[in-house]
């Protein structure tokens, strides 16, 4: 008879009266210590069963023996052309157990108020007469007090200012104008005539 439980998150095969390695435990050497979680069970007469993923109403009980230290083990860290290196040691805790019994699991019996409790069922409340309040209902608008709303007439600007901003803009003109007299145009010089050129024509000479 053997069976496969999970303590401390590693699987480990027990079997009845053995002694077993594992990562430290709470609790004080010969206390008493329950492992539910059961992954598989075999009996003496070769029944089988696996667990989905473990199998209720099973349990594993145990007993602990002593706590202890590991051999210490050297961890060195070296990073090359870094000049970085580190030496630390470690020395890993653990508990030793005995495996007493791998049977039933016990469960705790709950009080005999909290049956009780869940034997009688609380008195409900009695039901009320359900009160209807009407609704006032809503009186119409009278049409003569609803005034049908005028749309707003917009009024057109009054055009004076673009007159007088055309008015101003003349005057400084008119300034310039009396401030600068034009000079009058002088007289152009008569062209003299131009005197008759006449062509002299060259006659080849005959040979």
């Amino acid at each position: 008879m053997y069976a496969i439980v999970e303590i401390a998150g590693k699987q480990f095969r027990v079997a009845k009266e053995q002694n077993l390695k594992v990562p430290r435990l709470e609790g004080d050497s010969g206390s008493k210590v329950n492992f539910n979680k059961v992954l598989f069970y075999s009996d003496d007469s070769g029944k089988n069963q696996i667990g989905k993923p473990g199998i209720s109403n099973l349990a594993v009980t145990a007993t602990i023996v002593e706590h202890g230290r590991d051999k210490k083990i050297i961890v060195f860290k070296k990073k090359r052309r870094k000049g970085y290196q580190k030496k630390n040691g470690h020395r890993q805790d653990f508990s030793i157990i005995k495996i007493n019994d791998i049977g039933a699991a016990k469960v705790p019996a709950k009080s005999a108020a909290v049956v009780d409790a869940k034997a009688a069922p609380a008195p409900k409340a009695k039901d009320e007469p359900k009160v209807t309040v009407k609704k006032a209902e809503a009186k119409p608008k009278s049409k003569s007090a609803a005034k049908p709303k005028t749309a707003a007439v917009k009024k057109p600007a009054p055009a004076k200012k673009a007159a007088d901003k055309k008015t101003t803009a003349k005057k400084p003109a008119e300034k310039n104008a009396a401030a600068k007299p034009k000079t009058e145009a002088k007289p152009k010089s008569e062209s003299k005539p131009k005197k008759d050129v006449k062509k002299t024509t060259t006659k080849k000479k005959e040979a």
